[in-house]
């Protein structure tokens, strides 16, 4: 996912989304924050199931109210406004869990997961706008690495995430990749010079 695609924030895509028959828009609006959502609704206590629900739900909201959204950043962001969305549609889970819990049913249980109405001892206090937060920059983050991706060779990317993010011992590094010293450190110092840089121009451009 380029920074393009992710910082759907700017006034062409969000302006565009006007249009339902520009399927590419929706899909690239979907790329973008599908995840996004889905991480939020996650570390507010959600299961995956309901997790996946509140995307499905915060994106058929968006549908209907872009047209009468008005981009004026002094206003207030896009980013906010999806927030917003998206704490309405995770509360509908719990009062849906609600619900059901009063009805005498079992609350649905995750695969993976304990029982989230366990975990989570109190949903209503759970601080979504720093997890919104966390997953935005997060997101980030991955649009930063996607694109210095794509300006570095495989084999260089590779050095750096086994050396720098993976933090193996430059030994190891060198014997598994079967390259030298010197190429790990100017490796280091290549690519992680690139990441920041984008980083700080991802982060300008929210």
């Amino acid at each position: 996912m380029s920074r393009r695609e992710f910082l759907a924030t700017r006034r062409s895509l969000v302006e565009r989304l006007g249009d339902w028959s520009d399927r590419k828009r929706w899909q690239q609006f979907f790329d973008s924050y599908a995840k996004l959502i889905h991480g939020a609704a996650r570390q507010a206590g959600l299961t995956e199931s309901e997790a996946q629900e509140v995307v499905q739900e915060t994106l058929i909201t968006v549908a209907k109210k872009i047209d009468r959204l008005k981009y004026d950043p002094a206003l207030g962001s896009f980013k906010g406004w999806l927030l917003q969305i998206t704490r309405w549609r995770i509360a509908d889970q719990f009062r849906k869990r609600k619900d059901v819990g009063e009805q005498g049913a079992r609350p649905r249980r995750d695969e993976r997961d304990t029982l989230t109405i366990e975990r989570v001892a109190d949903p209503a206090g759970f601080d979504l706008d720093a997890a919104w937060d966390e997953e935005w920059r997060r997101n980030l983050r991955e649009a930063a690495v996607t694109r210095v991706k794509k300006k570095v060779s495989a084999k260089q990317y590779q050095i750096f995430d086994c050396y720098v993010l993976k933090e193996w011992p430059v030994q190891k590094v060198t014997k598994e990749l079967r390259v030298s010293v010197a190429q790990v450190y100017l490796a280091k110092h290549r690519v992680g010079a690139l990441l920041k840089k984008e980083a700080e121009r991802v982060e300008k451009a929210r």
